[in-house]
């Protein structure tokens, strides 16, 4: 494990991860990391150890789309077990995965302070999980999840830290600004003028490489600043 820490290359993280995943009885490990922007197109980081015909067939026919693993760690950091329920609403996914191998499987999610966020998936063609065994192994998998993130995230070169110079005074008005207020309504509930909110957001704006307020409090939001 102490490899995970010292890993210098994806490639050696990975490995890592891989072994670890067959010391926890899987055969199989996948990783992906979520950037937070851009909004309309986020950048996703993908590595796994699938067989290259799954690998090549999930990303011809799309199915980040419609994974309802992806779905759940989008949305939730709770760790979720592979079982007919989760896959209801896409069961042509389900058994086009179970033909490949892909028949028990662990995923959760994980999110840091710059909105990176990541899923770690272990998976198996055979013997199902029970609940002795999630049991024994729910800390160890859970540790994994989240040093697989740190080391995965400082590796992967895509992944850019958020301005950590914004002052508390712009980060302020950016809050009030999400909730709607105007520049006006913003001034009166900080008791500044109008033109001293302005000056803070446009600071805001520039420092985040945002057009406007509309992007710069998304920016902001998705950069988990606010």
């Amino acid at each position: 494990m102490q490899g995970l820490l010292t890993a210098k290359t994806e490639d050696d993280l990975f490995a890592v991860l891989a072994a670890a995943a067959r010391d926890l009885g899987f055969e199989y490990c996948a990783y992906g990391l979520r950037m937070p922007l851009p909004v309309s197109n986020p950048k996703v980081y993908m590595r796994n150890n699938y067989s290259r015909h799954w690998q090549e067939r999930y990303a011809r026919l799309n199915y980040v789309r419609i994974d309802p693993t992806v779905a759940h760690g989008m949305k939730s950091i709770l760790p979720l077990v592979w079982n007919e329920s989760v896959f209801g609403q896409s069961p042509e996914f389900w058994e086009d995965a179970r033909g490949h191998g892909l028949r028990v499987g662990w995923a959760q999610s994980s999110y840091d302070a710059r909105g990176v966020g990541g899923l770690l998936t272990l998976a198996r063609s055979h013997d199902t999980l029970s609940e002795t065994e999630l049991r024994e192994h729910s800390l160890k998998m859970s540790w994994l999840v989240q040093v697989a993130h740190e080391g995965m995230s400082r590796l992967v070169s895509t992944v850019t830290p958020p301005p950590s110079d914004l002052t508390s005074r712009e980060l302020e008005v950016l809050r009030w600004t999400a909730d709607g207020k105007t520049s006006g309504e913003v001034g009166q509930i900080m008791h500044i003028s109008e033109r001293t909110v302005n000056f803070h957001v446009n600071n805001a704006l520039s420092k985040l490489g945002a057009v406007n307020k509309t992007a710069g409090v998304v920016k902001a939001a998705m950069l988990r600043l606010l």
